[in-house]
């Protein structure tokens, strides 16, 4: 079965060598790359080697202590987890350990040899979620100026160049692309940029008015020119004037208000209703479509005239199936304004998880997802997002079968990010099998994979198969995995 590449560097410091030589062993023997010391002093110079991930240190040492060189490590290489290892454990130094940062504190002589490995499993998984976590908030901070405009995929950055370049010009905009894909964030984005970004930025979604109630609130009315119409008002054109208009779906208009905005963008007028004089307005119209405005031209439903006035300049926005690379990237983002505003301390989304999210085609693009982050704060009750925090229409991507549905679920996605999807499906779905023809019982599982019974754990705790491990007393028992 395929493993990861990457080997974990793991720093082993024990003043006694047979338990050094042990340790060295146990861990090497699931795939770690050790680095083994047997001073502490010598250990303070290795502690700076940016490839450790986990340090394993002895309490107990002459001329430096561990808990020393755990404060140490702490202060200067904040990344690393440490484990404790002693041959003395009271209370009092396992909650000064804690206390002073340690990940774990193991009892020596270990109760068997799995249990160093299986805590050093958990320290680098706990670590990679750190890591994976750190580096989408140092992508996200790169992309602050960008509001809430999220990615990094080739699609979104050829988008983020586009509104750059644009921005400073005073050109008609389009933008077109699938609901909830955030065209009204590119327009914000255009606008904020420009040398009108202290001017207003209205928005109106044209799809949510009647004609005559989206020409009134267009274009104003005057006192009179229709029943309710008691005073005189502005218009939104009049009210954005010196700024930029965003009108949202554009392509729901009808033909008469068609005539109306045409004229406003080659007269730089506007009429209210009612009213035969004209207002001269200086107005960036940025318009929005999720309906192909060239295709409702040639079927006759949009004005050609119309749509060439607003095709300018066009922005494309991506389905969010279609940059599967910004989705964990979208997840922490929401995760942390979520966070936040549930005051809820979730660190990250687990592997599993991030593989649903990862895989769903998001009919709903963003927005959707968006509601799948907060429903997943909201129900999370640990310190990771877990993939049964998701709905269940995302959930089941990763727990249906390897039938010809899955692959086409993978469709959407470039081959090569689709095939390792699929391989961890398959693995995952290997090791259930396994598990559960055993009877959940670890050893006989292992020896019908044919592979090492600790390796065979760590292939479970990497691919979040099975539950805790019950210690009931002999070999098959203590290995048998309960809920």
């Amino acid at each position: 079965m395929k493993t990861e590449t990457k080997k974990s560097r793991i720093l082993v410091v024990d003043d006694d060598k047979i338990v050094l030589r042990a340790a060295t062993e146990i861990l090497q023997r699931v795939g770690y790359s050790v680095l083994a010391i047997d001073d502490a002093v010598e250990a303070l110079a290795a502690m700076k080697e940016p490839s450790i991930e986990v340090a394993c240190l002895d309490i107990k040492m002459p001329n430096l202590s561990g808990m020393d060189l755990l404060r140490a490590f702490k202060k200067d290489r904040p990344d690393v987890e440490v484990i404790m290892m002693t041959a003395f454990a009271t209370v009092e130094t396992a909650v000064e350990a804690v206390k002073a940062g340690a990940y774990d504190y193991l009892t020596k002589p270990f109760e068997n040899i799995d249990v160093l490995s299986l805590a050093v499993g958990r320290a680098v998984e706990k670590k990679s979620l750190r890591d994976r976590t750190r580096v989408l908030e140092e992508a996200l901070v790169a992309r602050a100026s960008f509001e809430e405009l999220v990615g990094q995929s080739a699609q979104m950055r050829a988008v983020f160049d586009l509104v750059e370049t644009v921005a400073f010009s005073g050109a008609t905009v389009l933008i077109q692309g699938e609901s909830g894909t955030g065209k009204e964030l590119v327009a914000r984005a255009i606008h904020f940029r420009s040398p009108r970004k202290d001017k207003p930025f209205v928005a109106v979604n044209c799809s949510a008015l009647t004609e005559t109630l989206l020409e009134s609130e267009l274009f104003g009315h005057v006192r009179g020119s229709f029943t309710g119409a008691t005073s005189n008002k502005k218009g939104l054109f009049e009210a954005a004037d010196g700024g930029t208009i965003f009108l949202d779906e554009i392509g729901d208009v009808t033909p008469a208000m068609q005539v109306r905005l045409l004229r406003v963008l080659q007269e730089g007028e506007v009429k209210r209703v009612g009213s035969n004089e004209a207002t001269r307005v200086d107005v960036r119209v940025i318009a929005a479509s999720n309906v192909d405005l060239a295709r409702a031209k040639a079927q006759g439903r949009f004005r050609e005239d119309l749509f060439y006035r607003l095709n300018v300049i066009t922005i494309e926005l991506p389905p969010l199936r279609d940059r599967p690379e910004d989705i964990p990237l979208l997840a922490q983002h929401f995760l942390a304004r979520f966070r936040q505003k549930t005051g809820k301390d979730i660190t990250g989304i687990s592997a599993r998880a991030t593989e649903a999210l990862t895989c769903a085609r998001w009919a709903g693009n963003v927005r959707e997802l968006e509601n799948a982050i907060e429903r997943a704060v909201v129900l999370c009750a640990g310190p990771v997002i877990e993939l049964q925090d998701l709905p269940g229409e995302v959930r089941s991507q990763q727990q249906r079968g390897g039938s010809e549905v899955e692959v086409l679920s993978l469709a959407h996605l470039p081959y090569a990010q689709a095939k390792k999807l699929a391989m961890r499906a398959f693995e995952r779905r290997y090791l259930s099998a396994l598990l559960e023809k055993s009877g959940n019982n670890v050893s006989e599982a292992a020896r019908a994979a044919g592979v090492d019974r600790s390796n065979f754990r760590r292939l479970l705790k990497q691919y979040e198969v099975g539950g805790r491990t019950t210690k009931q007393g002999d070999e098959d028992e203590t290995d048998r995995l309960g809920p």
